[in-house]
């Protein structure tokens, strides 16, 4: 089997899993009285860039969360992490510092429109200063307002915690195979792609969201696991 294919298998599985709870959602739509699994999977798709070919949106971000053992953070905590705050002090904004994702959207919106000088600390630290988180605000808000018009599905995969779980394989797994890094430029990104504007190498020449496993080789057998899992998922009220 080929790459091609393979990349082909996965926006099947990704089609099918769509049907399964409905349709891709927005962030921004959604809240914690929904029915989201404890644990499980995530995918961003870009909302208006698809496929060579297709009209299947391109995926942006693989992601999961509680792969440490001994983690208790769910599913729902770690999305309600990259949407960013609702209400509160911070309201429309979000603590980048606390989701890898709005940090690289940040970086990218700082150096698509020059605004070093504006946001000098921005990643720095794992915590802030209330007057720096206000100093942020802004740029905090428009990263909210990116994550959060993006398509996504989810999957649960309840598996216990654990750099060995299903969760942890499927994320590197995929991430591998859909990264355009070193390998044939699959599916390209439009011009106009944010992440374009990255800073960081493997984000622009991945084609991804993401930095973990966009350099290495993945496995197909975990097709059929991600494949078991999207079977055993109920439908989404």
């Amino acid at each position: 089997m080929t790459r091609q294919h393979d990349l082909d298998t996965v926006y099947s599985l990704l089609d099918d899993l769509a049907a399964t709870v409905g349709g891709m959602r927005r962030l921004g739509d959604c809240d914690g009285r929904m029915n989201w699994p404890d644990r499980g999977m995530y995918f961003f798709f870009h909302p208006d860039e698809t496929r060579s070919d297709t009209d299947q949106r391109r995926l942006t971000r693989i992601g999961t969360h509680a792969v440490s053992e001994g983690s208790s953070t769910s599913l729902w905590n770690r999305l309600r992490t990259h949407r960013g705050a609702q209400r509160g002090t911070y309201e429309g904004g979000g603590n980048h510092r606390g989701s890898v994702f709005r940090k690289r959207v940040g970086e990218a919106i700082i150096e698509r429109d020059d605004l070093q000088e504006a946001y000098p600390e921005w990643g720095v630290g794992s915590s802030a200063a209330r007057a720096l988180r206000t100093e942020e605000l802004d740029l905090e808000r428009r990263v909210s307002e990116y994550i959060r018009e993006l398509p996504f599905l989810w999957v649960a995969v309840d598996d216990e915690p654990s750099p060995e779980s299903d969760r942890a394989s499927i994320e590197r797994n995929m991430i591998a195979l859909v990264s355009n890094l070193d390998t044939a430029d699959i599916d390209p990104r439009r011009e106009d792609w944010l992440g374009h504007h990255s800073p960081v190498t493997e984000i622009k020449q991945s084609g991804l969201w993401n930095i973990n496993h966009v350099d290495e080789e993945y496995h197909p057998e975990f097709l059929e696991t991600f494949e078991s899992y999207i079977d055993s998922m109920p439908g989404f009220a």
